[in-house]
Protein backbone atom coordinates (compact mmCIF):
# COMPACT_ATOMS: atom_id res chain seq x y z
CA UNK A 1 0.00 0.00 0.00
CA UNK A 2 1.16 3.39 -0.71
CA UNK A 3 2.18 6.01 1.05
CA UNK A 4 0.18 9.39 2.38
CA UNK A 5 2.03 12.25 2.42
CA UNK A 6 1.59 15.53 3.52
CA UNK A 7 3.08 18.79 2.04
CA UNK A 8 4.35 21.49 5.00
CA UNK A 9 4.82 25.09 3.31
CA UNK A 10 6.09 28.35 4.46
CA UNK A 11 6.91 31.48 2.31
CA UNK A 12 8.45 34.23 2.70
CA UNK A 13 7.39 37.14 0.87
CA UNK A 14 9.72 40.25 -0.09
CA UNK A 15 7.30 43.52 -1.29
CA UNK A 16 8.70 46.52 -2.49
CA UNK A 17 7.46 49.53 -0.51
CA UNK A 18 5.55 52.42 -2.70
CA UNK A 19 7.81 55.51 -1.13
CA UNK A 20 9.28 57.58 -3.12
CA UNK A 21 12.39 58.13 -2.43
CA UNK A 22 14.61 54.76 -1.07
CA UNK A 23 14.82 53.42 2.25
CA UNK A 24 18.22 55.77 3.79
CA UNK A 25 18.89 57.86 0.77
CA UNK A 26 16.80 60.69 -1.22
CA UNK A 27 17.32 59.26 -4.43
CA UNK A 28 13.64 58.31 -6.27
CA UNK A 29 12.30 54.58 -6.36
CA UNK A 30 10.57 55.20 -10.15
CA UNK A 31 10.39 51.97 -12.31
CA UNK A 32 11.71 51.65 -15.83
CA UNK A 33 14.58 54.88 -15.59
CA UNK A 34 17.78 54.48 -17.55
CA UNK A 35 20.68 52.08 -15.90
CA UNK A 36 21.89 54.34 -12.77
CA UNK A 37 20.35 57.03 -13.06
CA UNK A 38 18.65 56.88 -9.98
CA UNK A 39 22.22 56.57 -7.54
CA UNK A 40 24.16 58.41 -5.26
CA UNK A 41 26.87 57.75 -2.59
CA UNK A 42 24.73 55.80 -0.24
CA UNK A 43 23.11 53.54 -2.35
CA UNK A 44 26.04 52.91 -4.76
CA UNK A 45 28.36 52.12 -1.71
CA UNK A 46 30.48 55.12 -1.86
CA UNK A 47 33.10 54.61 1.54
CA UNK A 48 32.49 57.37 3.88
CA UNK A 49 28.25 57.73 2.79
CA UNK A 50 26.20 57.77 5.55
CA UNK A 51 22.73 56.46 5.30
CA UNK A 52 19.26 57.84 6.91
CA UNK A 53 15.88 55.84 7.62
CA UNK A 54 13.19 57.18 5.31
CA UNK A 55 10.12 57.68 7.96
CA UNK A 56 7.31 56.76 5.53
CA UNK A 57 9.26 53.20 5.29
CA UNK A 58 8.98 52.47 9.21
CA UNK A 59 5.13 54.02 8.84
CA UNK A 60 4.32 51.47 6.08
CA UNK A 61 5.92 48.67 7.71
CA UNK A 62 3.86 49.21 10.92
CA UNK A 63 0.79 49.87 9.43
CA UNK A 64 1.02 45.94 7.56
CA UNK A 65 2.32 44.72 10.97
CA UNK A 66 -0.88 46.02 12.63
CA UNK A 67 -2.76 45.39 9.90
CA UNK A 68 -1.60 41.49 9.76
CA UNK A 69 -2.33 41.44 13.86
CA UNK A 70 1.23 41.52 14.38
CA UNK A 71 3.20 42.67 17.81
CA UNK A 72 5.14 45.71 16.87
CA UNK A 73 8.44 45.61 18.48
CA UNK A 74 9.10 49.21 20.29
CA UNK A 75 12.61 49.18 20.01
CA UNK A 76 14.01 47.87 16.91
CA UNK A 77 17.46 48.22 15.18
CA UNK A 78 19.34 47.27 11.41
CA UNK A 79 21.56 44.44 11.09
CA UNK A 80 24.12 44.17 8.71
CA UNK A 81 24.08 40.62 6.44
CA UNK A 82 27.49 40.50 4.76
CA UNK A 83 27.84 38.64 1.32
CA UNK A 84 29.91 39.34 -2.03
CA UNK A 85 27.97 39.64 -4.91
CA UNK A 86 28.21 42.18 -7.80
CA UNK A 87 24.46 43.31 -7.14
CA UNK A 88 25.21 43.82 -3.88
CA UNK A 89 27.26 47.53 -4.04
CA UNK A 90 28.62 47.80 -0.18
CA UNK A 91 29.01 44.00 0.35
CA UNK A 92 26.56 44.36 2.88
CA UNK A 93 22.69 43.99 3.01
CA UNK A 94 21.01 46.50 5.36
CA UNK A 95 18.13 44.59 7.23
CA UNK A 96 17.28 43.51 10.69
CA UNK A 97 17.86 40.51 12.38
CA UNK A 98 18.08 40.05 15.60
CA UNK A 99 14.95 43.07 16.20
CA UNK A 100 12.74 42.90 13.24
CA UNK A 101 9.80 45.72 13.45
CA UNK A 102 6.99 42.93 13.52
CA UNK A 103 6.40 39.51 15.08
CA UNK A 104 3.67 36.73 15.83
CA UNK A 105 1.24 38.05 13.55
CA UNK A 106 -1.41 36.14 11.86
CA UNK A 107 -4.03 36.17 8.29
CA UNK A 108 -7.27 34.47 7.79
CA UNK A 109 -7.59 32.95 4.20
CA UNK A 110 -10.38 31.37 2.84
CA UNK A 111 -10.26 27.35 2.26
CA UNK A 112 -12.65 24.48 1.01
CA UNK A 113 -12.52 23.27 4.48
CA UNK A 114 -13.54 26.51 6.37
CA UNK A 115 -11.38 29.82 7.45
CA UNK A 116 -7.68 29.05 8.25
CA UNK A 117 -5.39 30.79 10.12
CA UNK A 118 -2.12 31.25 8.44
CA UNK A 119 0.75 32.71 10.93
CA UNK A 120 3.01 35.38 10.27
CA UNK A 121 6.68 34.47 12.06
CA UNK A 122 8.10 38.18 11.43
CA UNK A 123 7.91 41.24 9.03
CA UNK A 124 11.92 42.89 8.86
CA UNK A 125 12.52 46.37 6.53
CA UNK A 126 15.50 45.77 4.66
CA UNK A 127 16.87 47.32 1.47
CA UNK A 128 16.66 45.94 -1.98
CA UNK A 129 19.64 44.92 -4.07
CA UNK A 130 21.04 46.15 -7.70
CA UNK A 131 20.00 44.38 -10.87
CA UNK A 132 22.25 42.40 -13.26
CA UNK A 133 21.93 42.12 -17.13
CA UNK A 134 23.78 39.50 -18.68
CA UNK A 135 24.60 41.28 -21.99
CA UNK A 136 24.66 38.27 -24.68
CA UNK A 137 25.96 39.97 -27.03
CA UNK A 138 29.29 41.22 -25.67
CA UNK A 139 29.46 38.22 -23.17
CA UNK A 140 29.51 40.41 -20.29
CA UNK A 141 27.66 41.62 -17.35
CA UNK A 142 26.55 45.33 -16.70
CA UNK A 143 25.07 46.32 -13.20
CA UNK A 144 22.16 48.44 -13.06
CA UNK A 145 21.72 49.95 -9.40
CA UNK A 146 18.42 51.72 -9.46
CA UNK A 147 16.49 49.35 -7.32
CA UNK A 148 19.46 48.94 -4.83
CA UNK A 149 18.15 50.71 -2.04
CA UNK A 150 14.68 50.47 -2.58
CA UNK A 151 12.54 49.27 0.50
CA UNK A 152 11.64 46.40 1.18
CA UNK A 153 9.44 44.07 4.07
CA UNK A 154 9.80 40.81 4.10
CA UNK A 155 6.90 38.98 5.74
CA UNK A 156 7.92 35.68 7.04
CA UNK A 157 4.77 32.60 7.40
CA UNK A 158 5.15 30.09 9.72
CA UNK A 159 4.94 26.41 7.72
CA UNK A 160 1.11 26.35 8.52
CA UNK A 161 -0.18 26.07 4.13
CA UNK A 162 -0.39 22.49 2.93
CA UNK A 163 -1.15 23.04 -1.15
CA UNK A 164 -1.14 25.51 -3.69
CA UNK A 165 -4.53 26.80 -2.94
CA UNK A 166 -3.70 27.92 0.15
CA UNK A 167 -0.59 29.41 -0.64
CA UNK A 168 -2.49 31.28 -3.43
CA UNK A 169 -5.48 32.48 -1.05
CA UNK A 170 -2.61 33.71 1.38
CA UNK A 171 -0.97 35.52 -0.85
CA UNK A 172 -3.76 37.21 -2.49
CA UNK A 173 -4.57 38.09 1.07
CA UNK A 174 -1.53 39.73 1.72
CA UNK A 175 -1.86 41.57 -1.38
CA UNK A 176 -5.47 42.82 -1.02
CA UNK A 177 -4.07 43.95 2.66
CA UNK A 178 -0.92 46.12 1.66
CA UNK A 179 -2.56 47.74 -1.78
CA UNK A 180 -5.54 49.00 0.89
CA UNK A 181 -3.02 50.63 2.78
CA UNK A 182 -1.09 51.96 -0.40
CA UNK A 183 1.92 50.71 1.05
CA UNK A 184 2.74 48.90 -2.59
CA UNK A 185 0.95 48.22 -5.89
CA UNK A 186 2.11 44.70 -5.23
CA UNK A 187 2.51 44.27 -8.99
CA UNK A 188 4.33 40.66 -9.27
CA UNK A 189 5.40 41.15 -13.03
CA UNK A 190 7.13 44.36 -11.82
CA UNK A 191 8.77 42.35 -8.90
CA UNK A 192 7.57 44.92 -6.47
CA UNK A 193 5.67 41.23 -4.82
CA UNK A 194 8.07 38.42 -4.44
CA UNK A 195 7.77 35.21 -2.72
CA UNK A 196 10.33 32.54 -2.38
CA UNK A 197 8.52 29.16 -1.31
CA UNK A 198 10.12 26.73 0.98
CA UNK A 199 8.36 23.50 0.90
CA UNK A 200 9.08 19.85 2.49
CA UNK A 201 7.12 16.65 2.81
CA UNK A 202 6.43 14.36 4.79
CA UNK A 203 4.27 11.03 5.47
CA UNK A 204 0.70 12.06 7.11
CA UNK A 205 0.73 11.84 10.59
CA UNK A 206 4.60 12.65 10.89
CA UNK A 207 5.70 15.05 13.87
CA UNK A 208 8.81 15.87 12.38
CA UNK A 209 9.50 18.19 9.34
CA UNK A 210 11.07 16.87 6.44
CA UNK A 211 13.81 18.68 4.53
CA UNK A 212 12.63 21.55 2.88
CA UNK A 213 13.84 22.91 -0.03
CA UNK A 214 13.37 26.66 -1.29
CA UNK A 215 12.36 27.78 -4.91
CA UNK A 216 12.85 31.41 -6.13
CA UNK A 217 12.27 33.20 -9.09
CA UNK A 218 8.32 33.18 -9.21
CA UNK A 219 6.44 36.36 -10.75
CA UNK A 220 2.74 35.22 -11.11
CA UNK A 221 0.30 33.16 -9.15
CA UNK A 222 -0.03 30.78 -11.95
CA UNK A 223 3.86 30.18 -11.55
CA UNK A 224 3.96 29.81 -7.69
CA UNK A 225 1.08 27.24 -8.31
CA UNK A 226 2.50 25.27 -10.43
CA UNK A 227 5.94 25.22 -8.64
CA UNK A 228 4.40 23.76 -5.47
CA UNK A 229 2.95 21.48 -7.35
CA UNK A 230 5.96 20.55 -9.52
CA UNK A 231 8.24 20.72 -6.21
CA UNK A 232 6.13 18.20 -4.24
CA UNK A 233 6.10 15.80 -6.57
CA UNK A 234 9.60 15.19 -7.40
CA UNK A 235 10.45 15.17 -3.75
CA UNK A 236 8.10 12.57 -3.35
CA UNK A 237 9.17 10.78 -6.28
CA UNK A 238 13.01 10.98 -4.15
CA UNK A 239 11.70 9.26 -1.28
CA UNK A 240 9.33 6.68 -3.39
CA UNK A 241 12.85 5.90 -4.33
CA UNK A 242 14.57 5.41 -1.43
CA UNK A 243 16.64 8.46 -2.00
CA UNK A 244 17.16 11.42 0.31
CA UNK A 245 15.48 15.24 -0.48
CA UNK A 246 18.81 17.65 -0.44
CA UNK A 247 17.91 20.94 1.33
CA UNK A 248 18.86 23.12 -1.58
CA UNK A 249 18.17 26.81 -3.15
CA UNK A 250 15.99 25.86 -6.55
CA UNK A 251 15.20 27.94 -8.92
CA UNK A 252 11.58 27.68 -11.15
CA UNK A 253 11.84 27.75 -15.13
CA UNK A 254 8.46 28.41 -15.97
CA UNK A 255 8.75 27.34 -19.72
CA UNK A 256 9.72 23.91 -19.17
CA UNK A 257 7.70 23.69 -15.69
CA UNK A 258 10.50 22.02 -13.78
CA UNK A 259 13.03 23.48 -11.45
CA UNK A 260 16.41 22.94 -11.27
CA UNK A 261 19.22 23.27 -8.39
CA UNK A 262 20.99 26.46 -7.42
CA UNK A 263 22.91 26.11 -4.48
CA UNK A 264 22.53 23.73 -1.67
CA UNK A 265 21.75 25.22 1.93
CA UNK A 266 24.32 23.00 3.44
CA UNK A 267 27.46 25.08 2.68
CA UNK A 268 25.92 28.70 2.26
CA UNK A 269 27.96 31.15 3.78
CA UNK A 270 27.67 32.67 6.95
CA UNK A 271 26.42 36.30 6.79
CA UNK A 272 27.99 37.73 10.13
CA UNK A 273 25.19 39.83 10.99
CA UNK A 274 25.98 42.41 13.15
CA UNK A 275 24.09 45.77 14.56
CA UNK A 276 24.63 48.36 11.98
CA UNK A 277 27.15 51.00 13.57
CA UNK A 278 25.74 53.90 11.28
CA UNK A 279 21.92 53.77 11.79
CA UNK A 280 20.75 54.82 15.35
CA UNK A 281 18.26 52.01 17.11
CA UNK A 282 14.68 53.28 16.23
CA UNK A 283 12.08 54.03 19.64
CA UNK A 284 8.65 53.42 18.55
CA UNK A 285 6.29 55.64 20.76
CA UNK A 286 2.77 55.02 22.09
CA UNK A 287 2.07 58.80 19.74
CA UNK A 288 3.58 57.54 16.55
CA UNK A 289 1.97 53.95 17.25
CA UNK A 290 -1.76 55.88 17.87
CA UNK A 291 -1.31 58.01 14.74
CA UNK A 292 -0.28 55.09 12.73
CA UNK A 293 -3.64 53.02 13.92
CA UNK A 294 -5.96 55.68 13.25
CA UNK A 295 -4.53 55.99 9.74
CA UNK A 296 -5.39 52.81 9.03
CA UNK A 297 -7.99 52.36 6.00
CA UNK A 298 -11.03 50.83 6.05
CA UNK A 299 -10.43 47.11 4.98
CA UNK A 300 -11.90 44.71 2.51
CA UNK A 301 -14.07 43.19 4.99
CA UNK A 302 -15.44 45.96 6.78
CA UNK A 303 -15.66 47.40 2.81
CA UNK A 304 -18.30 44.30 1.90
CA UNK A 305 -20.57 45.03 4.85
CA UNK A 306 -20.57 48.57 4.17
CA UNK A 307 -21.49 47.89 0.67
CA UNK A 308 -24.04 45.53 1.40
CA UNK A 309 -26.31 47.63 3.94
CA UNK A 310 -25.53 51.01 2.01
CA UNK A 311 -25.85 49.92 -1.30
CA UNK A 312 -28.03 47.41 -1.48
CA UNK A 313 -25.73 45.59 -4.36
CA UNK A 314 -25.79 41.80 -4.64
CA UNK A 315 -22.61 40.03 -2.73
CA UNK A 316 -21.27 38.31 -6.54
CA UNK A 317 -21.04 42.54 -7.76
CA UNK A 318 -19.45 43.38 -3.98
CA UNK A 319 -16.98 40.34 -4.28
CA UNK A 320 -15.61 41.81 -7.48
CA UNK A 321 -15.53 45.17 -7.00
CA UNK A 322 -13.72 44.85 -3.52
CA UNK A 323 -11.35 43.04 -4.86
CA UNK A 324 -9.38 46.04 -5.94
CA UNK A 325 -9.07 49.13 -3.71
CA UNK A 326 -8.62 50.89 -7.05
CA UNK A 327 -11.87 49.61 -7.89
CA UNK A 328 -13.37 50.11 -5.05
CA UNK A 329 -12.18 53.95 -4.94
CA UNK A 330 -13.92 54.73 -8.88
CA UNK A 331 -17.28 52.67 -7.28
CA UNK A 332 -17.77 55.13 -4.58
CA UNK A 333 -16.50 58.19 -6.19
CA UNK A 334 -18.81 57.70 -8.85
CA UNK A 335 -21.75 57.22 -7.04
CA UNK A 336 -20.86 60.05 -4.84
CA UNK A 337 -21.31 62.14 -8.15
CA UNK A 338 -24.57 61.09 -7.98
CA UNK A 339 -24.95 57.98 -10.45
CA UNK A 340 -26.93 54.69 -9.33
CA UNK A 341 -24.67 52.51 -7.68
CA UNK A 342 -26.40 49.20 -9.53
CA UNK A 343 -25.47 50.88 -12.88
CA UNK A 344 -21.69 51.95 -11.80
CA UNK A 345 -21.40 47.92 -10.78
CA UNK A 346 -22.81 47.15 -14.13
CA UNK A 347 -20.35 49.24 -16.17
CA UNK A 348 -16.95 48.26 -13.70
CA UNK A 349 -18.18 44.31 -13.92
CA UNK A 350 -19.01 43.88 -17.05
CA UNK A 351 -17.27 46.85 -20.20
CA UNK A 352 -14.30 47.20 -17.36
CA UNK A 353 -13.52 43.36 -16.72
CA UNK A 354 -13.72 42.94 -20.44
CA UNK A 355 -11.33 45.35 -21.79
CA UNK A 356 -8.94 44.44 -19.12
CA UNK A 357 -8.94 40.87 -19.70
CA UNK A 358 -8.44 41.90 -23.53
CA UNK A 359 -5.40 44.23 -22.46
CA UNK A 360 -4.18 41.72 -20.13
CA UNK A 361 -4.17 44.42 -17.62
CA UNK A 362 -5.14 44.43 -13.74
CA UNK A 363 -7.69 46.69 -12.03
CA UNK A 364 -5.00 48.64 -10.84
CA UNK A 365 -4.72 50.01 -14.06
CA UNK A 366 -7.73 51.82 -14.44
CA UNK A 367 -7.32 54.85 -16.02
CA UNK A 368 -10.75 56.71 -16.61
CA UNK A 369 -11.89 59.06 -13.57
CA UNK A 370 -15.17 58.75 -11.88
CA UNK A 371 -15.79 62.10 -13.17
CA UNK A 372 -16.28 60.64 -16.59
CA UNK A 373 -17.65 57.61 -15.91
CA UNK A 374 -20.99 59.43 -13.84
CA UNK A 375 -21.00 61.72 -17.15
CA UNK A 376 -21.28 58.62 -19.15
CA UNK A 377 -23.69 57.19 -17.51
CA UNK A 378 -26.14 60.49 -16.95
CA UNK A 379 -25.46 60.95 -21.15
CA UNK A 380 -27.30 56.68 -20.81
CA UNK A 381 -30.11 57.89 -18.26
CA UNK A 382 -31.05 60.84 -20.50
CA UNK A 383 -31.57 58.96 -23.80
CA UNK A 384 -28.67 61.89 -25.21
CA UNK A 385 -27.09 58.29 -26.56
CA UNK A 386 -28.42 54.52 -26.82
CA UNK A 387 -26.75 51.29 -25.65
CA UNK A 388 -24.81 50.71 -28.69
CA UNK A 389 -23.17 54.13 -28.43
CA UNK A 390 -22.40 54.04 -24.99
CA UNK A 391 -20.35 51.09 -25.45
CA UNK A 392 -18.16 52.67 -28.15
CA UNK A 393 -17.81 55.71 -26.25
CA UNK A 394 -16.75 53.61 -22.97
CA UNK A 395 -14.03 51.77 -24.95
CA UNK A 396 -12.30 55.60 -26.12
CA UNK A 397 -13.07 56.47 -22.23
CA UNK A 398 -11.30 53.54 -21.02
CA UNK A 399 -8.04 53.94 -23.35
CA UNK A 400 -7.96 57.35 -23.38
CA UNK A 401 -10.10 58.86 -20.19
CA UNK A 402 -11.76 60.78 -22.85
CA UNK A 403 -14.87 63.46 -21.59
CA UNK A 404 -17.61 61.66 -22.93
CA UNK A 405 -19.98 64.46 -23.24
CA UNK A 406 -17.56 66.67 -25.58
CA UNK A 407 -16.22 63.06 -27.36
CA UNK A 408 -20.13 62.70 -28.40
CA UNK A 409 -20.66 66.33 -29.23
CA UNK A 410 -17.57 66.58 -31.39
CA UNK A 411 -18.38 63.10 -33.63
CA UNK A 412 -21.86 64.48 -33.68
CA UNK A 413 -23.25 60.59 -31.71
CA UNK A 414 -26.04 62.63 -29.96
CA UNK A 415 -29.19 60.50 -30.20
CA UNK A 416 -31.72 61.91 -32.92
CA UNK A 417 -35.14 63.23 -30.60
CA UNK A 418 -37.08 64.83 -32.86
CA UNK A 419 -39.98 62.66 -33.56
CA UNK A 420 -40.75 64.59 -36.97
CA UNK A 421 -37.39 63.06 -38.31
CA UNK A 422 -37.82 59.60 -36.72
CA UNK A 423 -41.02 59.03 -38.27
CA UNK A 424 -40.12 60.10 -41.79
CA UNK A 425 -37.17 57.94 -41.70
CA UNK A 426 -39.40 54.60 -40.50
CA UNK A 427 -42.19 55.25 -43.29
CA UNK A 428 -39.36 55.28 -45.84
CA UNK A 429 -37.86 51.75 -44.63
CA UNK A 430 -41.22 50.49 -44.39
CA UNK A 431 -42.05 51.98 -48.18
CA UNK A 432 -38.51 49.91 -49.42
CA UNK A 433 -39.14 46.89 -47.59
CA UNK A 434 -42.55 45.00 -48.91
CA UNK A 435 -41.51 41.59 -48.56
CA UNK A 436 -40.36 42.37 -44.86
CA UNK A 437 -43.70 44.34 -44.08
CA UNK A 438 -45.54 41.44 -45.25
CA UNK A 439 -43.71 38.90 -43.37
CA UNK A 440 -44.40 40.82 -40.14
CA UNK A 441 -48.02 41.32 -41.14
CA UNK A 442 -47.82 37.08 -40.91
CA UNK A 443 -46.50 36.86 -37.79
CA UNK A 444 -43.15 36.62 -37.82
CA UNK A 445 -41.71 38.84 -35.35
CA UNK A 446 -37.90 38.73 -36.81
CA UNK A 447 -39.12 40.48 -39.47
CA UNK A 448 -39.51 43.49 -37.00
CA UNK A 449 -36.06 43.25 -35.65
CA UNK A 450 -34.92 43.86 -39.48
CA UNK A 451 -36.72 46.84 -40.36
CA UNK A 452 -35.60 48.11 -36.83
CA UNK A 453 -31.78 47.57 -37.74
CA UNK A 454 -32.60 49.12 -41.56
CA UNK A 455 -34.17 52.40 -39.48
CA UNK A 456 -31.16 52.31 -37.13
CA UNK A 457 -28.98 51.98 -39.78
CA UNK A 458 -30.54 54.82 -41.83
CA UNK A 459 -30.09 56.89 -38.97
CA UNK A 460 -26.70 55.68 -38.52
CA UNK A 461 -27.02 54.55 -34.90
CA UNK A 462 -27.97 57.90 -33.14
CA UNK A 463 -31.93 57.01 -32.78
CA UNK A 464 -33.28 54.92 -29.42
CA UNK A 465 -34.07 51.53 -30.77
CA UNK A 466 -37.37 51.32 -28.58
CA UNK A 467 -38.47 54.44 -30.42
CA UNK A 468 -37.99 53.19 -33.38
CA UNK A 469 -39.74 49.63 -32.48
CA UNK A 470 -42.37 51.89 -30.95
CA UNK A 471 -42.77 53.76 -33.92
CA UNK A 472 -43.09 50.97 -36.90
CA UNK A 473 -45.51 48.96 -34.43
CA UNK A 474 -47.69 51.70 -34.66
CA UNK A 475 -47.26 52.46 -38.32
CA UNK A 476 -47.57 48.90 -39.36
Amino acid sequence: MSKEYETVIGLEVHVELATKTKIFCGCSTAFGASPNSHTCPVCTGMPGSLPVLNKKVLEYAVAVGLALNCQITRECKFDRKNYFYPDNPQNYQISQLYLPICRDGWVEIDTPQGAKKVGIHEIHMEEDAGKLIHDEWEDATLVDYNRSGVPLIEIVSEPDMRNADEVIAYLEKLRLVIQYLGASDCKLQEGSMRADVNLSVREKGAKEFGTRTEMKNLNSFRAIARAVEGEKNRQIDLLESGEKVIQETRRWDENKETSYAMRSKEDAQDYRYFPDPDLTPVSISDEFLEEIRRRQPEFRTEKMKRYREEFDLPDYDIEIITSSKHMADIFEATVALGAQPKKVSNWLMVETLRLLKEQEEDPEDIRFSPENLAKLIRLSEEKAINSTVAKEVFEVMFRENVDPEQYVEEKGLKMVSDEGALRKTVEEVIAANPQSVQDYRNGKEKALGFLVGQTMKAMKGKADPASVNRLLKELL
